[in-house]
């Protein structure tokens, strides 16, 4: 027989219960802020719903009624600096962070001030889709967000907002800060790779983020226990090394001491918690019926979750302290349903045109039309005044580099003079400067600035996101191979290259992501992958495509200068080529949206990018053909220099794309579609393309060739 030695996970796990001492020596201003905070919410919510039953609500309505202790209860631990960021079903998280901001204590003689009316009015102009929401109208009920009271942001994807908590921990522990982010997430998220991920992340970096588990027990209609082999959430914590609190959350004072705890671990830098608090939702996923009503659940079982009401668990317990008498409690509940009845009648009115009783949003409240768009982008007005320069014209000395040394030495001096830029990636911090040389010396001159990362795309793609939303820091994050963007997809394209315009159009999302495109070196199908024409398609990011070293070094400026997220693509055929460079100028840029002719010519246009550059003129010189060819250099549709490929489609008439990314994924596609729909007069075939095949690239040199 085996020697059988039980092991111990080497971090705790609890359950947190209150007992009648706790209550007795609660603060009594702490009790009532809490009973007033949860009233408040409980009266937003039941508005919404009735809202929302009346047809005045475009989207969703996730209720959070039953859940405010979870909420209030864990946000009365935190300061106002410190952030939270939570989920589709997120009113309550976020109102309880902003109640906190503009009244950290609140009279309940007096619940309703001014501030709190506007905090109110704003929010649910925001969940109506509204101008004056805090998004102006664009984020709706999932998407709340005031950074100024560290409402980081509520998200619609299930967990996505994990791992942009963990980059805003990531912040404001590396500014010097004691702040603290809390993610809230449900037990459907408990499940999905984002979250596992940033729990063994932020384990592994000690980032001080609480990752709290509101476990209502129900994924909209599916149940815990037929998803999950344990249902106690809060046991995943210490499989990542993790201290983690479960508590009753119909009990907000439980959930507040534990809370407490939590953030008392990790104020003191020792990393991040987890707390796992067991609510319920009275209703359904979505609207203002009952989950018994779909047959998932019983009304036993929802009476049952009722009894135990936050609510009346607090008014009982202020009422037995002799802090609150039954009439007191109600006056507390009529004034927030007052307040409410006040905040809708901002908004909504009698509709004339409408059956007798039906209302309808004020017209004057909803965003112009013309809004629709703004904020895709920022304006790149962070540009203006900058030194560009073209290497034809540089008129200072030049000398022969390598392309991969080039692409270490600007990011050298970038952080040399930057001491927000921070590099994370798989193995970028070890191998003398990562598997190619591009963060070579890096980790000796900034020390804590080039992180390795553990091999969780979704993970550290989003850490970053969360580090650029924060506004102190620039994340350069590296894909070892553009394939791996797919793992990380929700991150990059729902959330980083999303979160300026859905926000509103004002966050700034200053996020550089490099990635080297390997086609034809042998890395076979899963590897080898061009990504442009996949990026391409999100109107938020700007993409760059240098072919040459001193291209590089003003478009990696561009880039890292600009407060949008940028893709900067590289090509390993080039890594070893060689190309001029300023002897001692690493400053300049490469103006934004400007392509390069590479070879000026009368019969035919040539739009290409990366190593085809090369190739295309290598085979125009071979063939004989008077071809003009453009280096587009900026890929993104905001960016594509189309005063460039108008002059030249004009002068020849005829237009090849060449590049080497398979059909499917092609950039050319859009490309070519463009060219023909601005261009079409001027154009005496139609617009032909050279590109993959139909398959993804193969091991086989023969079959990739």
């Amino acid at each position: 027989m085996p020697q059988v030695t039980p092991l111990q996970a080497q971090a705790p796990w609890v359950e947190v219960s209150s007992t009648p001492e706790d209550w007795a020596a609660a603060d009594p201003a702490l009790l009532a802020t809490m009973l007033g905070q949860m009233q408040l919410i409980r009266a937003f919510e039941e508005l919404v719903l009735q809202l929302a039953r009346e047809g005045l609500v475009h989207g969703p309505a996730h209720s959070s009624i039953g859940q405010e202790g979870g909420a209030v209860g864990s946000v009365l631990a935190l300061g106002p600096s410190d952030g939270v960021n939570g989920t589709h079903r997120g009113h309550h998280q976020f109102l309880a962070k902003v109640i906190a901001y503009v009244a950290p204590q609140l009279d309940l003689t007096a619940l309703v001030t001014e501030e709190l009316r506007v905090v109110l009015r704003k929010t649910l102009a925001e969940i109506l889709g509204l101008a004056d929401g805090y998004g102006k109208g664009r984020g709706g009920s999932m998407h709340l967000q005031w950074m100024e009271a560290g409402a980081l942001g509520t998200n619609a994807i299930v967990g996505g907002g994990v791992p942009l908590a963990a980059g805003n921990a990531w912040a404001q522990k590396h500014a010097g800060t004691q702040d603290v982010t809390v993610t809230y997430f449900g037990d459907g998220a408990a499940n999905i790779g984002s979250v596992l991920e940033s729990m063994n992340l932020t384990a592994a970096w000690d980032l001080p983020l609480c990752f709290f588990i509101e476990n209502n027990l129900y994924a909209v209609s599916t149940h815990v226990g037929e998803v999950t082999g344990d249902q106690r959430l809060s046991a995943r914590g210490p499989g990542f090394g993790i201290p983690s609190w479960r508590v009753d959350g119909m009990d907000p004072l439980a959930v507040y001491l534990a809370m407490q705890a939590a953030t008392e671990h990790m104020r003191a830098g020792k990393g991040p918690a987890v707390v796992e608090a067991e609510v319920y939702r009275y209703f359904h996923q979505n609207g203002p019926f009952p989950g018994s009503a779909f047959g998932y659940r019983s009304k036993d079982e929802e009476a049952a979750w009722r009894a135990r009401d936050p609510i009346e668990r607090v008014e009982r317990e202020m009422i037995a302290r002799g802090l609150l008498d039954e009439d007191a409690a109600a006056a507390v509940r009529q004034q927030a349903v007052d307040a409410m009845t006040e905040v809708a009648a901002h908004m909504v009115e009698d509709d004339p045109d409408g059956k007798p009783g039906t209302r309808r949003i004020k017209p004057d409240l909803w965003p112009d039309p013309d809004f629709v768009d703004v904020g895709v982008r920022g304006d790149a007005s962070e540009l203006a005044g900058a030194r560009t320069e073209e290497e034809a014209t540089y008129d200072g000395e030049l000398v022969e580099k390598r392309f991969i040394d080039v692409v270490a030495a600007v990011m050298d001096r970038r952080m040399s003079t930057d001491e927000s830029i921070v590099v994370l990636g798989e193995d970028v911090h070890r191998l003398a400067g990562g598997t190619n040389g591009a963060t070579k010396g890096l980790t000796d001159s900034y020390p804590g600035r080039v992180l390795g990362t553990p091999i969780s795309e979704n993970a550290f793609a989003g850490l970053g996101g969360g580090m650029a939303l924060d506004g102190r820091f620039k994340p350069v994050v590296e894909f070892m191979y553009p394939d791996f963007l797919w793992v990380a997809a929700d991150q990059v394209f729902n959330q980083i290259a999303k979160a300026r315009h859905m926000f509103g159009g004002e966050s700034k999302v200053p996020f550089v992501l490099r990635s080297k495109v390997a086609t034809g070196t042998g890395y076979g199908s899963q590897h080898s992958m061009d990504p442009a024409g996949i990026y391409a398609t999100s109107a938020g990011l700007r993409i760059v495509a240098p072919s040459t070293p001193f291209d590089y070094v003003g478009l990696m400026n561009a880039a890292l200068a600009l407060d949008d997220p940028v893709i900067v693509l590289e090509h390993v055929d080039l890594y070893a080529s060689t190309g001029q460079v300023p002897a001692d100028d690493l400053d300049y840029q490469i103006e934004l949206g400007k392509a390069a002719v590479r070879r000026e010519g009368s019969d035919l246009t040539i739009l290409t990018y990366l190593s085809m550059v090369t190739h295309s003129l290598e085979a125009v010189e071979a063939m004989g053909v008077d071809a003009e060819v453009v280096d587009l250099r900026w890929l993104d549709r905001a960016s594509v220099d189309w005063d460039t490929i108008g002059e030249s489609v004009r002068k020849t008439n005829n237009v090849l794309i060449v590049e080497q990314g398979a059909v499917g994924t092609s950039y050319g596609g859009w490309l070519a579609d463009e060219i023909q729909r601005r261009f079409f007069d001027w154009l005496d075939q139609p617009v032909q393309r050279v590109h993959g095949g139909e398959a993804s690239p193969s091991i086989s040199k023969v079959l990739e060739r």
